[in-house]
């Protein structure tokens, strides 16, 4: 079967047809064609390009057509033969496959809006070189094949059409100035693109910070003016590493939604501590999203009494973790006392209460002047047991333990360094802190020193939890299962450090590294679009650990697939599939709608290929 082009009455229709041998009405044998399927106008169906036709033509005979009702036919098309010719000595016999990733980034990367935004933004600012392709080869360079900004940009000919025009390899850095720019714009076009494609889902927003390190040796320092004031603060500098680095980091603070897909990040110094970060992380971008009200989800270093009155304030809702240790006694009392528990199994138990808290809010204006206001507001304590982990915290705790029981059962045998005993720190009576921080300690001496109350408390505190939430009414499993959502954030943060190895971060200005960071997390984005659609088309055979978007595979496996599919480019423009037959990238393609049967495309059978993608 094929499809044609008839005309009737001035109008040009589409119709598959198949040809057969026949006898006709003299009676002679000839080959004669049956119309088996009118499909419709062509101006129905045409995207204006002037290769619609061979386009679509190449999609049928590749199983893959451009229009639906062709499906049902698909597999009965005639087979062509490919007579491929070379001659020795011609550079193409020396064949190098080349990346075919961009006909399933490409769809992606559109869906987001991204292509029409940078265009936009190209025009408006009358640049000169190919904007859209760096940004392309530098988002689809850190899903495939993370590199430096240099070396992505050598990486442009390794696909099967050159993703960027551009040849000098300083316009990378201009694009990431471009990019810096319009971060604001990025993330709102994206969100629009999203919601309208597949619906945020943001009645829950998890909120989290990790940070990034750089292979250099100083901090930045601030830029002080004239009478020593701090006009702007270093960005990269010495702080809690979350992978114990001992160079200079910056911090971010990532924003996702109950689907998995990222929102917005916002960066920030390396020194600034994590509850300091949420509400200018909110200010600048999730506040003006339009999200509709959220309840905002997040660990308990971000909790304090400002950052829940500004989440409140605008009209939205929290689930956020509290320190019980740090709580006060009547709170730790109330935690571990066994009136008032909901027993759900041996293994776990939970209870709440509703508390009036009274806070002192602290404004300060353009002009510097600070403004105080109380504040009364109401909200839930939700406390829990488990025995999952009441385990984790006694195995991370095992040694320290089992080193001060030995110690009280034989001081004599032991000698401990300044540095050992700064562990035991919070066990040591209040008129013994701070002496002798710089010498050996008898362990006689040290015995003497430990509080058995406050160490007793700190094993009686073992296995409990305790969340604080806004949302009064909504029952306490619930509240906890929500706030158990949160560890899917992490994983995030794998997938930027790991598969897309966000750092090490080697570029140099607070831009460029903002720049870079953006790049990271629109190839986050995009990453979880196709894991998504993995998910949808898959049914869940094991939940693993509850990562709703990634079932079935990793990140890794993704970039690796991508990676891996290539092609073959003969004379004629015509494509050799190479790996496409593998189960992971089958997978992909099936779960993005485009089948893959085994055939020699042409140029135009591959742009079908990227036309079938459904991202949404």
């Amino acid at each position: 079967m094929h499809i044609e082009v008839a005309n009737n009455n001035g109008t040009r229709y589409l119709r598959l047809a198949r040809s057969r041998r026949g006898t006709n009405a003299k009676g002679k044998r000839t080959i004669l064609k049956d119309v088996v399927l009118n499909i419709g106008p062509l101006s129905r169906f045409s995207d204006g390009k002037p290769d619609y036709l061979e386009r679509l033509k190449a999609s049928f005979a590749a199983g893959v057509p451009l229009i639906d009702s062709l499906r049902p036919y698909v597999g009965n098309a005639a087979g062509t033969v490919h007579v491929i010719r070379y001659r020795d000595g011609d550079p193409e016999c020396d064949g190098k496959p080349k990346r075919l990733a961009a006909c399933v980034l490409d769809p992606v990367f559109s869906a987001l809006g991204l292509d029409q935004l940078f265009a936009s933004v190209k025009h408006a600012s009358k640049i000169r070189y190919d904007l859209q392709g760096l940004v392309r080869l530098l988002v689809y360079g850190r899903i495939l094949e993370p590199a430096s900004k240099w070396a992505t940009m050598g990486q442009g000919k390794d696909y099967h059409e050159p993703l960027v025009s551009s040849t000098n390899p300083d316009n990378v850095y201009d694009a990431l100035t471009v990019i810096d720019e319009n971060a604001q714009k990025i993330f709102r076009r994206m969100n629009t693109c999203i919601k309208r494609g597949i619906g945020r889902n943001p009645s829950l927003v998890f909120y989290d910070v990790t940070n990034f390190y750089f292979e250099i040796a100083e901090a930045d320092e601030d830029v002080l003016d004239e009478a020593g004031n701090v006009v702007e603060k270093g960005l990269r500098k010495f702080g809690v590493s979350k992978e114990n680095r001992k160079q200079p980091i910056v911090q971010i603070g990532l924003f996702m939604d109950d689907n998995g897909i990222p929102v917005s990040f916002e960066m920030f110094p390396g020194n600034m501590l994590d509850h300091h970060t949420l509400r200018p992380a909110m200010e600048r971008t999730v506040d003006g999203f339009g999200l509709g009200r959220f309840v905002l989800v997040a660990d308990r270093g971000m909790y304090s009494a400002p950052n829940m009155c500004h989440v409140t304030d605008a009209g939205n809702g929290y689930i956020v973790s509290k320190s019980l240790r740090k709580s006060t006694a009547a709170t730790r009392r109330w935690a571990v006392s066994p009136d008032g528990y909901t027993v759900v199994s041996d293994k776990f138990r939970r209870k709440s209460r509703i508390v009036q808290r009274e806070v002192t809010l602290v404004k300060t204006g353009k002009d510097g002047t600070e403004t105080r206001e109380r504040r009364r507001f109401k909200e839930k304590e939700v406390v829990y047991w488990s025995e999952a982990f009441y385990k984790r915290e006694m195995f991370e705790h095992r040694k320290f333990l089992d080193f001060v029981e030995k110690l009280k059962a034989n001081p004599a045998g032991f000698r401990v360094s300044a540095a050992q005993s700064k562990n035991l720190k919070r066990f040591l009576k209040d008129e013994y802190l701070n002496k002798k921080t710089n010498e050996i300690v008898d362990g006689r001496k040290l015995v003497a020193m430990i509080d058995d109350e406050k160490l007793n408390e700190f094993n009686e505190l073992m296995g409990y939890y305790m969340i604080a939430t806004s949302e009064l009414d909504t029952p306490d499993q619930e509240i906890i299962d929500k706030y158990h959502g949160l560890t899917q954030i992490e994983d995030q943060f794998r997938e930027m450090k790991g598969t897309l190895e966000a750092r090490p971060v080697f570029v140099n200005t607070s831009e460029h590294i903002h720049a870079h960071l953006l790049v990271c997390f629109i190839a986050l984005t995009m990453m979880r679009l196709i894991q998504r659609r993995i998910a949808m088309a898959e049914p869940k055979t094991d939940p693993g650990d509850g990562l709703k978007w990634s079932y079935g595979m990793s990140g890794a496996r993704l970039s690796a697939a991508l990676r891996e599919w290539q092609a073959l480019r003969h004379p004629g423009d015509l494509y050799q599939m190479v790996n496409s037959s593998g189960e992971d990238i089958r997978r992909v393609l099936s779960a993005l709608g485009v089948s893959l049967p085994p055939a020699i495309y042409t140029k135009g059978g591959i742009s079908a290929l990227k036309a079938n993608v459904k991202v949404f």
